[in-house]
């Protein structure tokens, strides 16, 4: 039996209606995501924040600010989906806690992680952001998010571990120079590489 083409359509339906969670969420299950099976580049992030809960647009804050910059990418090409899948390891907004959002709801990743990523066959690159993503994605990395952040060559061209792009992190970013003189650079021509192969497939 065939696969089904539009299974896909289907599984982000029911992601979307998801309430497992809505017990412990403040402001109620609202998930964020961004899904076509045709996507080269997973963004496979940790939670939305509360204005992307409010507006339902991943990465609709000053995080997708600095890392569409990161990227070197336009909005038009962030938030089309044949090119970047959005993920994140929790798929509603998790609330506040005492220093910042809360992490990741733990019942989501396990219910809704691996059929998603099922339906992302054609991935060239995936971008894994934060702790949360990079204790699923980078398993074996076993010395912290830092670190794997300046291993990063261990996982290229395939996979990029980032920080997270909030402006909460910009402490992180002042201890850690490197990362937007060396790797950042480096990113952005992986991702027009990417992209622009996709455009010729595409026109081909």
């Amino acid at each position: 039996m065939r696969p089904d083409p539009g299974a896909w359509r289907s599984l982000l339906a029911e992601v979307r209606a998801c309430d497992h969670c809505a017990a412990h969420l403040p402001l109620g299950p609202r998930p964020v995501l961004q899904l076509h099976p045709r996507a080269r580049i997973l963004v496979a992030s940790q939670a939305p924040g509360r204005k992307v809960h409010e507006t339902g647009v991943p990465f609709d804050d000053a995080s997708g600010e600095r890392l569409r910059a990161w990227l070197g990418v336009t909005r038009e090409q962030f938030y089309d989906p044949t090119l970047f899948a959005i993920v994140p390891m929790g798929l509603c907004y998790p609330g506040t806690g005492a220093s910042g959002d809360r992490p990741p709801r733990p019942e989501c990743a396990p219910r809704w992680r691996q059929p998603l990523l099922h339906e992302l066959g054609r991935l060239q690159l995936a971008l894994v952001i934060g702790r949360y993503a990079a204790d699923y994605h980078l398993p074996h990395e076993r010395d912290g998010l830092t670190m794997a952040i300046r291993h990063w060559r261990r996982y290229w061209p395939s996979i990029v571990p980032l920080p997270h792009p909030s402006p909460a992190n910009n402490r992180w970013l002042a201890a850690n120079r490197w990362f937007e003189r060396e790797l950042v650079p480096r990113l952005q021509r992986r991702v027009a590489a990417v992209l622009a192969a996709t455009a010729r497939t595409t026109r081909s």
